[in-house]
């Protein structure tokens, strides 16, 4: 469960500094669309595919079993679905500015873009908070010996009611690949 804490921990700044990233890059020109957003919208997608498989691993270990676990994983699969949307944001933000070149009556300004930029930052910077205050609970509740009797009590009660979901491990499964 610590590796789980410490990618919680990790995650908040790097979803603040993809945040400010938008600010940043929404403030230039956006003259070069596929320089200037294409890597954010890459790093928010990477993002967005780390975070979900650690909320998938969360919810086949333990974690659901502990105080306030499956509330927790409730909403960072809520956070999962924010910076998904930013990536997509990110996406339609270079298709805006992209468009003047297939299309005579498209938008020559980056006004869309920008806002999309703008939306991409407000749904970051949410789902930071969201991370923030699970990492800090959870943190909480792993520094407490109280806490984490509380916690083995639950598991060994959800074990005896139903020993397939409570794994003993967070490992995820081996992905398949279909040919």
């Amino acid at each position: 469960m610590t590796e789980h804490t410490r990618l919680l921990g990790e995650v908040a700044p790097a979803l603040e500094e993809l945040s400010a990233e938008a600010v940043r890059i929404r403030a230039g020109e956006i003259a070069k669309p596929f320089r200037e957003i294409v890597p954010l919208s890459l790093r928010v997608h990477e993002l967005a595919m780390r975070c979900t498989r650690q909320a998938h691993d969360l919810s086949i270990s333990q974690y659901p079993a502990m105080k306030d676990g499956a509330e927790n994983l409730a909403h960072l699969a809520g956070a999962c679905a924010q910076i998904s949307l930013a990536a997509t944001l990110c996406n339609f933000a270079v298709h805006h500015r992209t468009e003047i070149l297939a299309y005579e009556d498209a938008d020559a300004t980056p006004a869309t873009s920008r806002d999309q930029l703008r939306r991409a930052g407000d749904e970051l910077h949410t789902a930071a908070k969201c991370y923030r205050a699970v990492a800090q609970r959870l943190s909480r509740r792993l520094a407490s010996s109280a806490a984490q009797a509380e916690d083995r009590q639950l598991i060994t009660e959800a074990r005896q009611r139903n020993p397939q979901q409570v794994t003993s491990t967070s490992s995820a499964p081996a992905v398949r690949r279909h040919v």
